[in-house]
């Protein structure tokens, strides 16, 4: 993931409500949101090339998601896929603390990354950049690749539109692809500087990337409501002579059980 709009425990109906855009390389082969075969409680896209998946849920109401830290001049060419991280809590059962404490001790094994892992009592953010395990309190907030709540133009704004949206009793998910899609871009001068040059500070500024070769691959929205009822909806969309056009849109509704 490189963006991720997300209220935790503010809206009356949803536990969770969260809408995320993933960014990558439009060759790198990819499977769509699906329950897995070799793990079947398993909800998630896949990665394809590495085996594991930058976000998803379980059908006991785990949840995880990830995003990469941007610093280029940092990277390890040898290091293990980040989307190991999302998998392995799914696979598993430990809290999601007990789970981060363990990652604490080899996070500088992985490149940079932030990871939201949660259950039905508990969501915490973890960067391998600070080492830090922070329990998240009630509130709204945005990721994309520098830390949770870093001001980029992309997270503020997404989530100034997304609050507006709460305030709605029902969320819309086609609302929130909508705003997903935005393809707005901040002038210069509000642009972060994370050492890959202003021309592509520029192309990942936007919510919705279309790059030559790498841009938005799916748009995602979650719902987590607090009846116990899961709506998990991907938007895919692929490269078509020099366009990016929206694929297929799937949507799985299940009701999380006790584990």
């Amino acid at each position: 993931m490189c963006l991720i709009l997300f209220s935790y425990e503010c809206h009356p109906r949803y536990r969770l409500v969260l809408a995320a855009n993933r960014d990558e390389f439009y060759d790198r082969a990819t499977a769509p949101l699906a329950f897995w075969s070799d793990a079947p409680r398993i909800l998630a896209g896949r990665d394809l090339k590495a085996e594991g998946a930058w976000m998803g849920v379980d059908r006991f109401g785990r949840f995880a998601a990830l995003t990469n830290f941007r610093d280029p001049a940092s990277l390890k060419p040898n290091a293990p896929s980040r989307g190991d991280l999302v998998s392995d809590f799914l696979r598993g059962s430990v809290p999601p603390r007990t789970y981060l404490e363990a990652l604490q001790a080899m996070g500088d094994r992985y490149n940079g990354f932030n990871l939201l892992v949660g259950d039905g009592d508990c969501l915490y953010y973890f960067s391998n950049r600070t080492g830090e395990i922070r329990k998240l309190i009630p509130g709204i907030y945005g990721l994309s690749n520098r830390f949770l709540d870093t001001p980029w133009p992309k997270v503020e704004t997404g989530k100034q539109e997304f609050e507006r949206m709460l305030s709605q009793d029902r969320i819309e998910t086609e609302s929130l692809f909508r705003l997903l899609a935005d393809r707005t871009r901040p002038p210069d001068d509000q642009l972060p500087n994370t050492g890959v040059g202003v021309e592509l500070e520029r192309m990942l500024s936007y919510r919705f990337i279309t790059g030559e070769h790498y841009g938005t691959r799916s748009s995602s929205v979650l719902l987590m409501g607090r009846d116990h009822r899961v709506r998990f909806s991907e938007r895919t969309f692929v490269q078509k002579n020099g366009r990016i056009l929206p694929e297929k849109t799937r949507s799985v509704t299940f009701l999380s059980a006790s584990p």
